[in-house]
Parts: C-alpha cells; sequence; structure tokens
C-alpha cells in the first residue's frame, strides 16, 4: 500500500491518495482513508505510472547492441532505477547479419519479460540524415531483407524506423504494418509528397520529431510538418532540452496534444554513467557534461537522458502539467505498444509499476510488477 501522496490518476492528480497492491497487481486507487494492511506513507510525494521508453538504446555503460546477457541486463537496470518500468530495445544501423545476432540477444529478455520488445532504427534510413549511424551500413528496404530481420525477432521485433523516400520505403512500411510491427518515419530527408503515402500505408510513429529529419520551412514543410500535422501519426520528442529547445518542445505537444505525444531518451550507453569515449554502433562517441556527440564531427549521438528527466524537463523547462507528462511518458506509450489496459495507468487491475517522485520530481522510490527496485534515488519515505 502506497499512501499519503498525490496520485496521478488518467484524469486529475489526486490530494492524499493511496493505491493498494496485491500480488503485483493494483488492486484499488482512491483518496482520503486507505484500506487497512501494510503501508508505504511517501509524506506527499507525486505517484505516477511507471515510464515507458520506447526509444532507448543503452545505459550504465552497457549497449543492446551486445551479444552478452549480462551487459543487457546491466542496460535495462540502468534506466529501471529511474522509474523506466517497460521499454524498448533499440539498435543503430550494421550489417544485416549482425542485426540477426543482436536481435536474437535481445530477443531473450523479450522472451523473459525484461523488456517489451526491440525497435531497429535502421538500416533502412536516409544517408543524408543518418545522424549516429553508419552510412556504409544503410539500405534501401526490400521485402526480403525485412522478412529475414522480422524472422529473426520470432515476434518481438515491435517497431522499425524507415525513410519512405526510399526505393521500397512505402511498400517495406505497408509490410510492416501487415505484419503487426509498428511503421516508424525518420531519419528522413523526404519532402511532404513522399511522406503521405507511406502514413497511407500504416506508418503511426515519427522517430524523435525534428531529430534526424530535413528541417521544417515555411514554403516547404517537409516531413515535420506532415508529420506534426497528421492525427495518424504519434510524435517522439527527445526532451532533454539538448536535442529540442524547451519552446519547441511545448509547440510539438500542444499541437499533438495528448494523444499523440510520447516523450522518449534515445538514450545511448553513457546514459547514468561516467563522461568519457563510447561507441554507438560502429562510431566513437565523446561525452562530455552529459551531452553525447560524435568523435568525429560533433554532431550529437544520441542522448544520456533518462525518463525521469524527460518527465521533469517537460514540467519545468516546457512548462507544461503534471497530467501532460504522466500521458506522454506512460499512457500514450503503453496505447502505442498495445499493451494499455496492462500497464501504463494507475488503475485497478493493472500492473503494480509504479514510481513516487519527490518534490524536485525525482525518483525516490520505484515499484516494477509489485517489487521494489533497489538503488532508487536518495529520499527517505517512512514505512
Amino acid at each position: 500500500m502506497i499512501m499519503g501522496g498525490r496520485v496521478a490518476t488518467p484524469d486529475r492528480v489526486l490530494d492524499d491518495g493511496w493505491v493498494a497492491v496485491t500480488d503485483g497487481r493494483i488492486a484499488g486507487v482512491g483518496s482520503g482513508t486507505p484500506p487497512s494492511g501494510e503501508h508505504v506513507d511517501v509524506g506527499g510525494a507525486l505517484v505516477v505510472p511507471g515510464f515507458i521508453d520506447t526509444h532507448c538504446h543503452g545505459g550504465g555503460g552497457a549497449s543492446f547492441t551486445s551479444l552478452d546477457p549480462g551487459e543487457l541486463l546491466t542496460a535495462v537496470r540502468a534506466h529501471r532505477r529511474h522509474g523506466t518500468t517497460t521499454m524498448l530495445a533499440s539498435l543503430v544501423s550494421d550489417p544485416v547479419d549482425i542485426l540477426r545476432e543482436q536481435v536474437a540477444a535481445l530477443r531473450e529478455l523479450v522472451q523473459d519479460g525484461e523488456v517489451a520488445g526491440i525497435h531497429l532504427e535502421g538500416p533502412f534510413i536516409s544517408k543524408a540524415r543518418c545522424g549516429a549511424h553508419d552510412p556504409e551500413t544503410l539500405l534501401e528496404p526490400d521485402t526480403g531483407t525485412v522478412e529475414k530481420l522480422l524472422r529473426a525477432g520470432q515476434g518481438a521485433i515491435r517497431m522499425v524506423t524507415i525513410a519512405p523516400e526510399l526505393h521500397g520505403g512505402v511498400k517495406a512500411v505497408r509490410q510492416l504494418a501487415e505484419s503487426g510491427v509498428i511503421a516508424a518515419i525518420g531519419h528522413t530527408d523526404g519532402v511532404e509528397e513522399q511522406l503521405l503515402p507511406a502514413i497511407d500505408a500504416g506508418a503511426t510513429v515519427a522517430t524523435h520529431l525534428f531529430n534526424g529529419m530535413r528541417p521544417l520551412h515555411h514554403r516547404e514543410p517537409g516531413p515535420i510538418g506532415a508529420l506534426l500535422d497528421d492525427e495518424r501519426i504519434t510524435i517522439e520528442l527527445i526532451c532533454d532540452l539538448v536535442h529540442l529547445h524547451p519552446t519547441v518542445v511545448r509547440l510539438a505537444a500542444k499541437h499533438a496534444g495528448r494523444d499523440r505525444t510520447v516523450l522518449i531518451t534515445d538514450a545511448m550507453s553513457a546514459t547514468d554513467a561516467a563522461d568519457g569515449r563510447y561507441t554507438l554502433g560502429r562510431l566513437e562517441v565523446d561525452v562530455h557534461d552529459g551531452v553525447a556527440t560524435l568523435a568525429d564531427n560533433g554532431s550529437l549521438a544520441g542522448s544520456t537522458l533518462t525518463m525521469d528527466t524527460a518527465f521533469r524537463n517537460l514540467v519545468r523547462g516546457a512548462k507544461l502539467g503534471i497530467l501532460d507528462a504522466v500521458h506522454a511518458t506512460s499512457q500514450r506509450p503503453a496505447e502505442l505498444l498495445g499493451i494499455a489496459g496492462h500497464t501504463g495507468m494507475l488503475c485497478s487491475g493493472y500492473a503494480a509499476d509504479i514510481v513516487v517522485l519527490d518534490q524536485d520530481l525525482r525518483p525516490a522510490k520505484v515499484l516494477r510488477r509489485g517489487e521494489w527496485v533497489a538503488e532508487v534515488g536518495t529520499a527517505t519515505l517512512s514505512t
């Protein structure tokens, strides 16, 4: 039982709220006098659903490109300490045979319930907008290669990013959608006329809107204008306030609304680790003051963001509301992944995935499937 907190339900924040937990699930949510039983009094802290990150490459010094199960779990646990109770493991571009090996290793984590699925951010992306992807590994999508990767996942691949202007791009989007995989548009140099057929074919996500794509222009809206304005598209925003200015975050989130906005980390291995030299896929990355850039040209190379910081930045930096942040970090990602009804909200019957945020909106306690996560935050809560 968690009691004495400000509990964020889907439509309001309950003062003096409580959340009852039984056998790893939420047994009830309310305010005022809670049911009897053992409890944790959180002393007015904010209680929110566990965060869901749909785009993450690693953390704790470990990358999801590793074939070592221990390293893969290190990355998962680094983000779990910051309140991410559900995540997709993202892979950058690599040769297809190497990607298949990486997918096979991550598939074990999916089967064990440690991650909710795999996201392939490449190799079907534009060389002109490849960012921190090795351009030598990029491919035009063809049905055979797409099918080969999907077979390697055995159902574990949940999202694939495509640049639809590539030869075969729209056909690949349709193939993914018909296979039950989320087709995302990103790392694209396409114009609006090239994106709309992909949306019609079933694309539903904009991979980190603004980043890795042709910029918005008042006479040529490009992918940003097309994706932001289309009601069928959910937009990802890297809310570290480095990739995007707070005003840009606010404008995009307000236009898309709660039903279409998802915060992501795009975190790489240096997340929750020291500054220094790292690798992202095949490329070397320097991390200084928490900002990751390619060693050879200084371009941004993922982030060292965690979802609790993204939540805090949306509220404190972009000046949006608590419920806006709850929707963008939990409820909408759950809907996107098709796991709404199981997690993503503080509701009876849902998994007990819960984050307790202190007065500074930093995690003090994290509950995942009814089990407390170790080494979280610094706040002291009475029991």
